[in-house]
């Protein structure tokens, strides 16, 4: 096996033994990367040099028998909306093609406090913007499971990159579903933290109220891993929550004896592939054997989740993209006669089809007349719906769903916005509601994976891992990998 094929805990075990070092891990990482990145297209930047050089740098530390983070040594993607200092920090979008931010997100200090080894930055959907990572100002990442279907969005490069070996784990963003939809649509593990546990600072925004980074990875103890260094309070990040915040690999334990499980039934039926609905239904048998009990329940408003969605995200995206306008930074037409031909120009020729699109249907939905009968609507559906969860969570645990209604589709299949926008159907509520999910795989549905979600009330994440670890110990399904 290769290196780059193991795991975080492998890979650290072995890198503590001196059976492998740090620079051979992310050589392996760059040759797994020259090998099949013309086929899966995961990456927009590679760092071969700074990787090699911080794979060095962590070397002669663990010579020198320094204690180092859980993620020495490790190589990780990140996703190219996250700021990187001195490296390009694109967006997949013409707007910011040459952006090089001067500083870094905090979540990369973090990383980098651990002497973790930035192997690049993933390809996405411009501005996060997208369910496929077709949207892309530079090419379409495929999915590594078949070369011929989308890896999901936005955050597919980053999936791509861990199902494909090309990295140990990955960082994402999560606005609606960005980070797990492409994890069931690749195979690996994808959690979207509660909002305020991982600072947002550094992260280009999408939509404020609602995004949130979080780690895709081959497992669910490395997801504790990572999150472990991701979260934590931060002044510079106003959303940040002060809290105590706890060792989450405390929670990997291989017991769920009565845990109470509830399964919406929202989430099954119309719009679901039968298929999918019966590995959900699988997994539930699973779960019950393992010592849960699992009952039926229902969150009544999920139905208004996605309307409401597409209102209050381009609401945000509409002022939060306003900033680009070819005066500060990012891309400048280069046939402006005046300042409102700048502006106009700049963003016509900037931005991608669906990006305008959002900031179009999210100016209308703010414009005089239309505040309250759209805006205001939508925040009020969005308060529903979180009482909906706080409901369900006052007799469950945690809930159970789908992640996606299906497998991976094929590229340039979901030509119409809506149908694209459905793809999102079953990850939506949970960022409305600012809780926990995540996703993990379980199983195949035409040779593609399936995503199981479980979803937990706000700083519940510990109950999430602990339930995604004992099904993971306890299933060969939920261990599959690709062949490219």
């Amino acid at each position: 096996m290769e290196f780059c094929q193991l795991t975080i805990h492998e890979s650290k075990k072995l890198l503590e033994n001196k059976e492998i070092s740090s620079l051979e891990l992310t050589q392996s990482s760059l040759k797994r990367i020259e090998e099949v990145e013309e086929k899966i297209k995961a990456f927009v930047t590679v760092t071969k040099e700074e990787a090699l050089a911080m794979a060095e740098k962590v070397d002669e530390k663990i010579k020198k028998g320094e204690d180092l983070g859980p993620l020495a040594g490790i190589p990780a993607a990140i996703k190219d909306n996250i700021c990187t200092e001195g490296i390009k920090t694109t967006c997949s979008s013409k707007m910011l093609a040459n952006f090089v931010p001067p500083y870094n997100a905090t979540v990369i200090d973090k990383l980098l406090g651990q002497n973790s080894v930035i192997i690049g930055k993933a390809n996405m959907d411009e501005f996060a913007m997208g369910s496929s990572t077709e949207n892309s100002a530079f090419f379409a990442t495929k999915n590594p499971w078949d070369l011929n279907c989308v890896p999901g969005g936005s955050s597919g490069g980053s999936a791509a990159a861990v199902a494909a070996g090309e990295v140990v784990f990955a960082l994402g963003s999560d606005t609606g579903g960005s980070i797990r939809q492409p994890a069931a649509f690749c195979g690996v593990v994808g959690l979207k933290p509660t909002y305020g546990l991982v600072s947002r600072y550094g992260l280009i925004a999408y939509a404020s109220s609602l995004d949130q980074i979080g780690p895709l990875t081959k497992d669910v103890t490395d997801c504790a891993l990572v999150l472990n260094a991701l979260a934590g309070y931060d002044p510079l990040d106003s959303t940040s929550v002060n809290m105590d915040y706890p060792d989450y690999t405390k929670y990997l334990v291989d017991d769920i004896k009565g845990l109470r499980i509830g399964l919406p039934k929202e989430y099954l039926g119309e719009g679901i592939d039968p298929q999918v609905e019966e590995k959900i239904k699988e997994a539930v048998k699973k779960l019950e054997e393992l010592g849960a009990v699992v009952e039926e329940c229902s969150l009544p408003h999920t139905e208004y989740a996605m309307p409401a969605y597409y209102i209050i995200a381009p609401a945000e995206a509409s002022s939060n993209l306003a900033r680009y306008d070819g005066v500060r930074y990012g891309y400048r037409t280069e046939w402006a006669e005046d300042v409102l031909s700048l502006f106009c120009r700049t963003r016509a020729e900037g931005f991608g089809r669906e990006v305008k699109r959002r900031i179009m249907l999210g100016t209308y939905a703010l414009s005089s007349g239309y505040y309250d009968a759209y805006y205001l609507k939508a925040l009020k559906i969005r308060t529903l719906i979180k009482q909906d969860f706080d409901r369900a969570f006052e007799k469950y645990d945690c809930l159970l769903t789908p992640t996606a209604p299906g497998v991976a589709f094929e590229l340039g299949s979901k030509a119409d916005p809506l149908a694209m926008y459905k793809q999102d159907v079953c990850t939506i509520p949970v960022n409305l509601a600012g809780i926990p999910a995540i996703s993990i795989p379980y199983g195949k549905v035409a040779d593609k994976p399936v995503g199981v979600q479980f979803i937990g009330k706000a700083f519940g994440e510990g109950t999430l891992l602990r339930v995604a670890y004992t099904l993971e110990q306890n299933s060969a399904e939920t261990r599959i990998k690709p062949e490219i």
